[in-house]
């Protein structure tokens, strides 16, 4: 089986864990579903078994230690029953910052934007962290405000993947990214749509770390 990603939120009541994550990467799982998750930890040892999907179970053994998780996992049952291997985990900080950049159209056309983010501390059933703010682009737009909400729609963060949605007086930003903790930046894609600026491309947001 290739590499598979997993993504979502894990929450810690003293030594009791409990979480939602999306695994994409197999045809045996499906990215838009949740997959719960309970455990324990003890010192630095962490324990983690999944609920069933599609008769599938999953168990995370391992431990934390610089904002990191190695070890190991096991899948019991359904598609991908016997599949075992290494885990490699980075805890995502909270991008609640000043960012700014620049979304680049096909055609060629810029928008600088800035961006006030404030992220949620606490995961949603679905794993993913709220985020809101307000954000400036120019030329185009006279107002924009983020739209939260959690995934799969609004805007949230999940592992390394950001959504904005940002509703302007002039149509919908939608920009998809990832974010690379290690260059605090977050590129991707985005459209517009449902004003006189309807169009699509691509876009970088840095941390503007003196605001």
């Amino acid at each position: 089986m290739s590499a598979l990603s997993i993504a979502g939120g894990i929450s810690q009541s003293g030594s009791s864990l409990s979480g939602a994550v999306h695994v994409s990467g197999s045809n045996c799982f499906d990215p838009l579903t949740t997959m719960s998750l309970t455990g324990a930890v003890t010192g630095n040892n962490i324990s983690l078994t999944s609920t069933s999907f599609g008769g599938q179970i999953i168990t995370f053994n391992g431990s934390f230690a610089n904002n990191s998780f190695t070890g190991t996992y096991t899948i019991d049952g359904g598609c991908a029953g016997g599949d075992h291997g290494n885990v490699d985990g980075l805890e995502i900080f909270a991008i609640g910052y000043s960012w700014s950049g620049t979304l680049t159209a096909s055609s060629g056309v810029t928008f600088d934007v800035t961006a006030r983010l404030t992220q949620g501390s606490s995961p949603s059933p679905q794993g993913s962290f709220p985020i809101t703010g307000t954000a400036t682009l120019t030329p185009c737009f006279n107002s924009a405000m983020l739209m939260s909400d959690a995934f799969p729609s609004g805007s949230f963060l999940i592992g390394t993947s950001v959504a904005l949605e940002i509703q302007t007086n002039n149509g919908v930003v939608s920009f998809l990214g990832t974010l690379d903790p290690t260059e605090d930046q977050i590129s991707g894609n985005y459209t517009i749509n449902g004003g006189t600026c309807d169009q699509a491309g691509t876009g970088i947001l840095s941390i503007n770390w003196d605001y």
